[in-house]
């Protein structure tokens, strides 16, 4: 009964907005109309005074000859100018009136419904992140906003629709690592690119990835897995779901010189399921498939990408302690909005965003998905995006990796 009554609260409160909007676009245009009015009937009545004079018109004296096609040509030209001064003037005011009106705009922002686009299923990773702060960004702002899933691609098809969208603040991507810095260094072709089509506002999230293997097998560490696989080349193969895995796979393969050949599945849990019933030796997966099996004894964690331990997996080690650094693989999500977006709906979005994330109910619900909360902002984000954006370009490149857009 309460979500029923919260659902029509904020129905109403839709409602609401849209007729505002409505009301305040026609007497933002009344007022335009009203102040053309007033110039051409100043200019009419007032044409010598110094308000006239900026508008370079003046009534024109004159003297009557007795060649009518002279004393025509005079008045009519004397008319085209007045005329020609007016619209100038006009035009200035327009411009000067629609500045004054985006200004205004910016400093009422947000005042309408905001669209936090997430290019994944309802109930995955990305769509729960966003649920969970965007929640609490309504509660702290008052602003109405709705989570709209556009589902495809990886995720590319909603970065794409975004980026084409109007640069107001009323469009905002969740983005993730695998559809922006992946995307942008992987497909040639892409509509966007994930730095110069967006502003990163605030990282949502980050997380490392984790190595499993089947629970009976011989192999306890990954250096054990790295020479199993030298040994027997045949029967070495990986589980992957999405180019993020694959990536971060190969990367482990071009620091190790192991041999892998790589299973392609439609999710993760396909590719976890597939190291549980022996038919692929390993997987480099995302923490909230991979940890309940891993707990449950199904499946054997023998590191996580980076320098730092998993607090959800404590006695697993980095990749950093077990002598591979640079296997350094984060995956992160964030907000976006598309470039051109002005600067204080920018500030505006980023501080009550960083506010939401903040709340300790926000932090807390974060950790139980498994991922570390909050993270840079701005152009610190940026710089994360694009040195991703290159270090996967590499793997890529060394790898001979290529994938299907």
């Amino acid at each position: 009964m309460g979500g029923r009554n919260r659902r029509a609260s904020r129905a109403g409160r839709a409602r609401s907005l849209r007729r505002i909007d409505l009301t305040d676009l026609a007497y933002r245009y009344a007022i335009v109309l009203a102040w053309i009015g007033v110039i051409v009937i100043f200019g009419a009545l007032r044409p010598d005074d110094s308000t006239s004079q900026l508008c370079h018109f003046r009534t024109p004296v004159y003297h009557l000859t007795k060649n009518r096609k002279s004393d025509a040509a005079s008045i009519g030209g004397n008319i085209m100018t007045r005329i020609r001064s007016i619209f100038a003037c006009m035009l200035t005011a327009v411009f000067v009136l629609l500045a004054a009106d985006q200004a205004r705009a910016q400093t009422d922002y947000p005042n309408k419904v905001i669209h936090f686009v997430v290019g994944f299923a309802a109930g995955g990773g990305n769509d729960l992140f966003a649920r969970l702060v965007v929640q609490k960004f309504e509660q702290n702002t008052g602003a109405s906003a709705v989570i709209e899933n556009r589902v495809g691609a990886g995720g590319r098809i909603a970065a794409d629709y975004v980026a084409k969208q109007p640069a107001d603040g009323y469009t905002v991507l969740v983005g993730a690592t695998g559809q922006m810095s992946i995307a942008t260094a992987v497909f040639p072709n892409l509509g966007y690119h994930a730095t110069k089509s967006f502003i990163p506002l605030n990282m949502i999230a980050s997380f490392p990835l984790v190595l499993v293997v089947p629970a009976n097998h011989e192999v306890k560490s990954v250096k054990e897995m790295v020479a199993w696989a030298k040994a027997n080349p045949n029967k070495s193969n990986y589980g992957t779901s999405s180019p993020a895995f694959t990536i971060a796979t190969e990367l482990l393969k071009l620091k190790t010189g192991m041999p892998a050949v790589a299973i392609p599945y439609k999710s993760s849990n396909e590719s976890n399921l597939s190291v549980v019933s022996g038919h692929t030796l390993f997987t480099i997966s995302d923490g909230p498939p991979v940890i309940p099996l891993v707990q449950g004894g199904k499946t054997r964690a023998l590191a996580v990408t980076g320098s730092e331990r998993s607090p959800e997996l404590p006695d697993v080690p980095s990749m950093a302690e077990v002598g591979y650094p640079e296997v350094d693989t984060h995956l992160w999500s964030g907000f976006f909005v598309p470039v051109g977006t002005p600067d204080p709906v920018v500030k505006k979005l980023t501080t009550e965003l960083g506010r939401a994330l903040a709340d300790a109910g926000v932090q807390e619900g974060l950790k139980k998905m498994a991922v570390k909360p909050g993270g840079p902002t701005g152009d610190a984000f940026k710089k994360i995006i694009d040195a991703d954006i290159k270090n996967f370009a590499d793997v890529v490149a060394a790898a001979k990796l290529t994938f299907q857009q």
